[in-house]
């Protein structure tokens, strides 16, 4: 016969770590920058997801799970024609703006994509404000969004700033999940320990495995693995607000809990109060759709493309000198099975502007990618780290993304080295960014919209203080197709 303790019964107060969000989510934002950013970045991703719409891989995941589903006073999805529960308009939204890997990414210990956030945001927001109207009650505003935007992206980078998800082989969206559930809980009129609760939550939910983003399993679950995360946010909150039970020490039950369980024993780090910080440095992806440690080197090969396009049948070699996370997560050799192989290959990302002058989302389709010229450009592509850029990635000063090209010809000449610290999208790059940030706005409203249609919603987001005191359901009226 064998005995042991029994654990302890005494329920725990709730874990600092949940309570600090809950606390931060109940105070207003001070910073006009940060606002300002927002709005730039709720175009920015607003228009990622109506490039998106092009493409059938991604439009096939859109719509209500069960065909025929009608939501009365649901939530709208941009670009479309869909009302939908604000469940599975999350993750609609979602899944479209991160389809093409174009929208804002953040880069520290752990990666990943703030806007991301925008699937529960603005569906929970449009769901809200259309029940408020028809109860008589005033409706949330875009400002209410900018709001939730700054706080979810906050909430996520400052998370991702000291811990590392994947190196225990978590993908970020679980960040995603996490600063989700605490913002669409609060836009749902939850309580301070509500939100706690729905954070825990969160928390305990299985998460993602990284698989999906990795060499030989890479994949399309990678680009509706955020909308499947912001959409269960919002499953969570409803669950929370209807009487479900928080889980107070989930992240620090000894055995069961979330550090001890997937974070081999260790408890957060933070660098950091939350604040306003990560949406006032966000990087935004504006000339390439690529993984964002690749930005700098897409530009380098850009920039090359003169010097190599008369001479693409005399290359020998081409070295790529990066930072340390991009070896890790994109460099690839082998075959390439599927786009979303070929967004996260930093080889392929660089041979196609070496031999076209351009990256664009059709670049990665099967018809493109099957030039022989980009594989056997591939082959002959070196990727060694450079320390200065592992350094400067990781310093909160400068959080460059540098990368250098140089192409080698057969008869021993070569062309410039092109280094880049900061791609366009980078704080210290804001104002070269912004002009061609609106440009990107403007050229995918013309995609889906008819030009009045386009001219009026550019229109509406170029003048701040009516942005910002539009009702959220007014905003959707106009992004109806």
């Amino acid at each position: 016969m064998s005995s042991h303790a029994a654990d302890p019964n005494a329920r725990p107060a709730p874990d600092p770590e949940l309570v600090a969000i809950a606390d931060y989510v109940a105070r207003p934002i001070g910073s006009a920058e940060a606002y300002d950013t927002a709005r730039h970045c709720l175009m920015d991703t607003l228009g990622t997801g109506l490039l998106a719409l092009r493409f059938p891989e991604c439009t096939k995941h859109l719509g209500p799970i069960v065909p025929g589903t009608v939501v009365p006073g649901g939530a709208r999805v941009p670009g479309t024609q869909l009302v939908l529960d604000p469940v599975k308009a999350a993750f609609d939204i979602g899944a479209m703006v991160r389809w093409l890997d174009f929208n804002d990414t953040w880069l520290a210990a752990e990666w990943g994509h703030p806007s991301d956030n925008l699937g529960g945001i603005l569906a929970v927001a449009d769901w809200v404000s259309r029940r408020s109207v028809a109860a008589g009650k005033a409706p949330l505003t875009v400002q209410d969004v900018l709001g939730a935007m700054i706080k979810a992206h906050e909430i996520q980078g400052v998370l991702a700033l000291e811990n590392s998800f994947n190196r225990v082989g978590l993908d970020h969206v679980v960040l995603v999940k996490v600063a989700s559930t605490a913002v669409v809980s609060q836009l749902l009129g939850a309580t301070h320990d509500q939100i706690v609760d729905a954070l825990s939550q969160a928390f305990v939910d299985g998460q993602s495995l990284r698989t999906y983003r990795h060499a030989p399993n890479a994949g399309s679950r990678k680009s509706w693995a955020a909308g499947d995360a912001t959409s269960r946010a919002v499953r969570l909150a409803l669950m929370t607000l209807r009487g479900e039970m928080g889980l107070p020490g989930v992240l620090s039950a000894k055995r069961w809990g979330f550090y001890d369980v997937l974070f081999q024993g260790k408890p957060f780090a933070f660098q950091r109060p939350y604040g306003s910080y990560v949406m006032e440095n966000v990087l935004f992806k504006i000339s390439f759709p690529a993984e964002f440690h690749a930005q700098t080197a897409v530009e380098c090969a850009v920039k090359l493309h003169p010097q190599v396009k008369d001479r693409l049948d005399r290359i020998a070699r081409v070295e790529i000198t990066t930072q340390e996370p991009a070896i890790r997560i994109i460099s690839k050799d082998g075959p390439l099975h599927n786009p979303a192989d070929r967004d996260h290959c930093i080889q392929y990302m660089v041979a196609v502007p070496l031999l076209h002058g351009r990256l664009t989302a059709e670049c990665y389709e099967d018809a493109f990618a099957a030039d022989p010229r980009i594989d056997a450009l591939r082959a002959r592509t070196r990727v060694v780290e450079e320390p200065r850029f592992t350094k400067e990635y990781y310093d909160p000063d400068k959080r460059s993304i540098g990368n250098s090209v140089q192409v080698f010809f057969d008869d021993g000449t070569a062309t410039d080295k092109v280094s880049i610290d900061y791609p366009i999208g980078h704080r210290r790059r804001r104002a070269e960014g912004l002009p061609l940030l609106v440009k990107k706005f403007e050229e995918a409203l013309a995609t889906r919209f008819p030009r009045r249609q386009a001219a009026a919603i550019l229109s509406l987001f170029q003048d701040p203080p009516r942005l910002a005191a539009t009702s959220v359901p007014e905003l959707l009226d106009l992004m109806v197709i």
